[in-house]
């Protein structure tokens, strides 16, 4: 069978990450959140990190290069070989899932 990839969309508390979790158990592959993602490269002061910072401290959203880098490096993590479950991405029409 195929990499499985499951995308959840919806407002803020609106549940994916408990929707998440619970597929995440099911399915057996890891939940894949940009949200946790870009406070985790903040916290750390990466090159994106910081990018991602000075936009929302402006209230801008982070760029789509940035969040589309962050999420096509994390897929090529080994947990990512069975499939993923992406949590609230994508956020626009220019963010793209990294399936190749």
């Amino acid at each position: 069978m195929g990499r499985k990839i499951v995308i959840l969309l919806g407002h803020p508390g609106a549940g994916k990450g408990t929707q998440a979790r619970a597929i995440m158990h099911r399915l057996d592959i890891p939940q894949i959140s940009t949200g946790d993602m870009l406070r985790e490269a903040i916290a750390k002061k990466t090159d994106c990190g910081r990018e991602a910072k000075a936009r929302m401290d402006t209230g801008e959203l982070v760029s789509d290069s940035v969040v589309n880098g962050i999420v096509a490096e994390r897929i090529t993590h080994d947990d990512c070989g069975k499939g993923f479950i992406l949590d609230g991405y994508p956020r626009t029409v220019h963010q793209r899932i990294p399936t190749d």
